[in-house]
């Protein structure tokens, strides 16, 4: 059943630890069945609770799945086995638009901010004990909450989105517990939940955000939690619209255990309004990041909900890392107090790149999807040939298995540093990726 491999230990934390060993190196490969656990406890001469125990750490890790009498597998996508890894290596001469990354000429500069910071910090030393948020921080994020419609709530700093998203999921569910996502959806996200031993719900994605058919098909299912990305969504630049906000609150009043997060991708970046969900069930989060605004480097994002989750969330990252530096969040303050970013001057610059793009793409019969944000998304029927072709064409574009659950093949294409000049040579390197019949992908779409 395992071919040549042999799980060996004696204890369940070297069982474990043998599966996940040979999971990591290939040895195991994904979907590949593991003995019963009565089997494998009389190979190993072991009780077969022990077996058991080391079967529900590999799940719990994400590494393993349980289908009832199925037994267990290597799960199809491991959590050891990142999205990230899924790229193109880029060489000399080619021009590199797969990354997400901001343009950095529409970065503020971060020297004086951070200056400032830094002298405040030798006047009033932040110490242990000291208030693990700064509070010109929060008054600042919490005004522009109320502006946007977000429900009153209290306010955390964490390490980006991601953290903030792992902190308020492990704060609600536990192991096989289900997470409805969008798909295509955010890699790293789509890592993240069955790294948390949670398994994952696809929900389509449209111009508008989040399907409301297969949003109520998941949670009438079952699932536990709803991740929803407000505007700039990525891959595919989707914004949830007022009509799509108001379907999908009416969904989520049918469900109002469900566990609600919000990641507003777009946030000082999109001029679109935001329309949010927050507070149509008993526990919610919305999370907004400084990383394309500001800069990926600064690792900050505020995090606001409901009173448990911010509760729980607050007092586990204080038995952790303790607090975000207060000298990053004083910096992020000034920037924003300065308005050091000009959103409507940045989104109208990602705005006129996206849709130059998706003009020249649309002159050539095939569709692409951007609606906000700096991406633009483009269904192909064969990924890796797009992919290969494109890079020969002296182009690195982001296979779309990045961001994929079962959602149809595609590319994500970064607009970010895209000038005048790049966007018909991009267009007729993509149409000539797809071939002659490219025309059929308008038609499906």
């Amino acid at each position: 059943m395992l071919g040549e491999y042999r799980i060996t230990g004696r204890g369940a934390a070297e069982i474990s630890a043998s599966v996940e060993r040979a999971v990591g190196s290939g040895e195991l490969e994904p979907g590949q069945p593991l003995p019963p656990m009565r089997e494998l406890a009389e190979r190993l001469g072991v009780n077969p609770n022990t077996v058991a125990a080391a079967y529900r750490t590999l799940r719990e890790r994400g590494v393993i799945e349980t289908a009832g009498r199925r037994g267990s597998r290597v799960r199809a996508k491991p959590a050891t086995t990142g999205r990230e890894f899924i790229r193109v290596d880029v060489p000399e001469g080619v021009r590199d638009v797969s990354d997400g990354n901001p343009d950095p000429a529409l970065l503020p500069a971060l020297g004086p901010a951070f200056a400032a910071a830094a002298e405040q910090g030798d006047r009033e030393p932040v110490l242990y004990g000291s208030a693990p948020v700064e509070a010109d921080l929060v008054r600042l994020a919490r005004a522009e909450l109320d502006a946007d419609g977000v429900p009153d709530g209290l306010v955390a700093v964490t390490s980006g989105s991601l953290d903030a998203m792992e902190r308020v999921l492990a704060a609600h569910l536990r192991p096989g517990d289900a997470v409805a996502v969008e798909d295509p959806g955010w890699g790293s996200l789509l890592d993240l939940v069955p790294a948390l031993g949670l398994r994952t719900v696809a929900v389509g994605v449209d111009d508008e955000g989040p399907l409301t058919d297969d949003v109520h098909r998941a949670l009438t299912a079952g699932a536990r939690a709803l991740v929803v990305t407000d505007r700039a969504q990525n891959p595919t630049g989707a914004a949830v619209s007022a009509a799509r906000a108001r379907a999908l609150r009416a969904v989520l009043r049918e469900h109002p255990r469900t566990l609600l997060i919000e990641d507003d991708h777009g946030h000082r970046i999109v001029d679109l309004p935001l329309h949010p969900l927050a507070g149509t069930t008993h526990h919610w989060a919305l999370v907004r990041s400084a990383a394309k605004a500001y800069g990926p480097d600064l690792r900050l994002a505020v995090l606001t909900g409901d009173a448990v989750t911010l509760d729980r969330v607050r007092g586990r990252q204080g038995l952790g890392p303790g607090w975000v530096s207060r000298i990053t969040q004083r910096a992020v303050a000034r920037l924003w107090a300065d308005g050091s970013v000009d959103t409507p001057a940045v989104a109208a610059a990602y705005g006129r790149r996206r849709d130059a793009l998706l003009g020249a793409l649309a002159d050539r019969d095939i569709a692409g999807y951007g609606r906000s944000g700096m991406n633009v998304w483009i269904p192909v029927p064969d990924e890796t040939g797009a992919v290969a072709r494109l890079l020969q064409a002296g182009w690195a574009v982001a296979p779309g298995a990045r961001f994929r659950v079962s959602a149809p093949p595609g590319v994500r294409i970064t607009v970010s540093t895209l000038g005048e000049g790049d966007v018909e040579p991009l267009a007729d390197a993509v149409a000539s990726a797809l071939g002659p019949g490219a025309g059929w992908l308008r038609n499906r779409a």
